[in-house]
C-alpha cells in the first residue's frame, strides 16, 4: 500500500496510539497524500528517517500477531528550527491532526517546541491562507483535554486573529479502549517474535486491532468530512468517557493489582488463580455497570443491563488475550495516579455510591493498590486515613466512607493472602 489521496494529517507524538491507530488508521484510508508527525526523541526521528519514513507495528487478534508495515512519513525533529518551520506549514494545510501524548502537561511545555505554540503557528497561518479545515483529535485520556488545548493554543493567537483561527479548527476528545504497549527489551521482542518500529530501533509498538473508538460530534459552519472514517461521533461523550475510566480502566486496574498480590505477572494468566476473573467481572457487571446504567438510562444502548454485561464480557476477553504479553507490572504503573480521587478505582467507587450501588469488589482493588505503596498495612500497620489524605486532597468527610471500604477491603485481602489465594469471592468484606 502507498499514500494517496491530497489530505495531509499531522500527529504530536510517536507512541503505540499514535503509531498504532491514528497514523495507521490515516494510512490504511488511502485518502491522505502526506503523514507528518512530531517526535522530541532524536534518536527516533533519525532512526525512521534512515528507514526512508517506514516503522512497522505490531497488531494483535485474538488468533494472530500482525505485522503491519506504514510509511512513508516524514517524521520532524521538534529540537530543530528547520523541522518545526516544516511542521507548522504541515499544520496549515492538515485536515486531520491527533495529539497523542504522556498527558495533556505536556500541551503547554516551554519554548517555541511547545504543542500549543506550534499549532497556533500553524493554525494561524491556516487562517491567513484560507487553508482547509481541520479537527484536532486529543487523545491523552482526559475528559477535557479538547478543551484545554483549545484553550492554550487561542491564548497564543493574537485577539485580532482568534475568531478566524477558531473557524477553521475543531478540537475533538476521545475515547480510546484500544489497548497498546511498547516492548523495549531486545530479548522479549525476539522472543515474543515483534518486528521492531525500524530495524535499528530497539524497541517495538504491540497494539491489539479493536478500533472502534469515540470522538466528539464535529460542529463546522460548513461541511467537512474525515478520511480517518473509523471513529464514530458521539452528540455527548462524557458517559462514554465514564464507561470507559470507571469501566475498562477500573476493571483492568482491578485484575492488574489483584493478579500482582497473587503473584501473577501476565494478565492472561491471571484465570489460573481460582474465583479472580469472576470476581472482576462482577465487578464491572454488577458495580460499575449497575451504577452507569442508572446514572446514564436511556443515553444509548451501552446503558442497558444487556448492553454493559456484552460490553463487559468483551472487555476482558481483550485484557486477557495472550497475543498482547500484557503484564500486571504495566497495568499497576503509577499507582499515585490510579489511586487518585477522581481516577479509576476511588471514582468509580464514589460513583457507585452516589448510584446506590455499594463497590466492595472496587474497594478490594483500592486496598490492594494501597497495598503496593504501602506494604505494611496487610500485616495491619498503618492508619488508612493518614495515608490517603495527602494523596486525594478532598475533603475529609467525603472520604469517610471509601476509606471504610477500603479499610474492610484490607481486611479480605490479608484473608485472601492467608488462604492462599483461593477464591476471593468467598471471604468476608464487610
Amino acid at each position: 500500500m502507498t499514500l494517496a489521496g491530497r489530505r495531509t494529517f499531522v500527529g504530536f507524538g510517536f507512541g503505540p496510539i499514535q503509531t498504532g491507530l491514528f497514523l495507521s488508521e490515516a494510512f490504511a484510508s488511502c485518502r491522505f497524500g502526506r503523514l507528518v508527525v512530531a517526535e522530541v526523541m532524536a534518536d527516533l526521528v533519525a532512526a525512521i528517517r534512515r528507514n526512508e519514513g517506514q516503522f512497522c507495528v505490531n497488531v494483535a487478534h485474538p488468533d494472530r500477531v500482525e505485522v503491519v508495515t506504514i510509511g512513508p512519513v516524514e517524521i520532524v525533529d521538534t529540537a530543530s528550527d528547520l523541522d518545526r518551520q516544516l511542521l507548522i506549514k504541515a499544520i496549515a494545510t492538515a485536515d486531520e491532526i491527533a495529539t497523542a501524548l504522556p498527558s495533556v502537561e505536556y500541551y503547554g511545555s516551554e519554548g517555541p517546541s511547545s504543542v500549543h505554540c506550534l499549532l497556533a503557528a500553524g493554525l494561524r497561518d491556516k487562517a491567513r491562507e484560507a487553508g482547509p479545515p481541520a479537527v484536532v483529535y486529543t487523545a491523552e485520556n482526559n475528559n477535557h483535554a479538547a478543551e484545554i488545548l483549545e484553550a492554550l493554543v487561542l491564548e497564543e493567537v493574537p485577539q485580532a486573529e482568534r475568531t478566524a483561527v477558531a473557524a477553521r479548527v475543531r478540537f475533538l476528545d476521545t475515547v480510546i479502549g484500544k489497548m497498546s504497549q511498547v516492548v523495549s527489551v531486545p530479548q522479549e521482542i525476539s522472543d515474543y517474535g515483534l518486528e521492531p518500529l525500524s530495524p535499528e530501533l530497539p524497541r517495538a509498538v504491540l497494539v491489539e486491532a479493536f478500533n472502534r473508538i469515540l470522538i466528539s460530534k464535529i460542529r463546522f459552519d460548513g461541511e467537512f468530512s474525515r478520511a480517518i472514517t473509523a471513529f464514530e461521533e458521539k452528540e455527548d461523550l462524557l458517559p462514554f468517557e465514564e464507561a470507559k475510566l470507571y469501566g475498562h480502566n477500573a476493571s483492568h486496574a482491578l485484575l492488574g493489582y489483584l493478579g500482582t498480590l497473587a503473584g501473577i505477572d501476565r494478565v492472561s494468566d491471571l484465570g489460573s488463580v481460582p474465583g479472580l476473573v469472576p470476581l472482576v467481572r462482577a465487578a464491572f457487571i454488577e458495580e460499575s455497570g449497575e451504577a452507569l446504567v442508572r446514572k446514564h438510562k436511556g443515553v444509548d444502548p451501552l446503558f442497558t443491563h444487556t448492553g454493559y454485561a456484552r460490553y463487559a464480557k468483551d472487555l476482558l476477553e481483550r485484557m486477557m488475550n495472550p497475543l498482547l504479553r500484557d503484564t500486571t507490572e504495566r497495568v499497576t504503573r503509577d499507582t499515585v495516579r490510579k489511586f487518585g480521587w477522581n481516577d479509576r478505582l476511588i471514582g468509580t467507587m464514589r460513583l457507585a455510591l452516589t448510584q446506590g450501588v455499594q463497590p466492595w469488589r472496587f474497594a478490594l482493588g483500592a486496598a490492594a493498590a494501597l497495598s503496593v505503596l504501602h506494604p505494611s498495612l496487610l500485616n495491619g500497620d498503618g492508619a488508612v486515613d493518614r495515608i490517603v489524605g495527602p494523596i486525594w486532597n478532598a475533603p475529609v468527610g467525603d472520604q469517610s466512607p471509601i476509606i471504610q471500604g477500603i479499610e474492610a477491603g484490607l481486611r479480605a485481602l490479608r484473608a485472601w493472602r492467608d488462604a492462599n489465594f483461593r477464591d476471593p469471592q468467598k471471604l468476608e468484606y464487610r
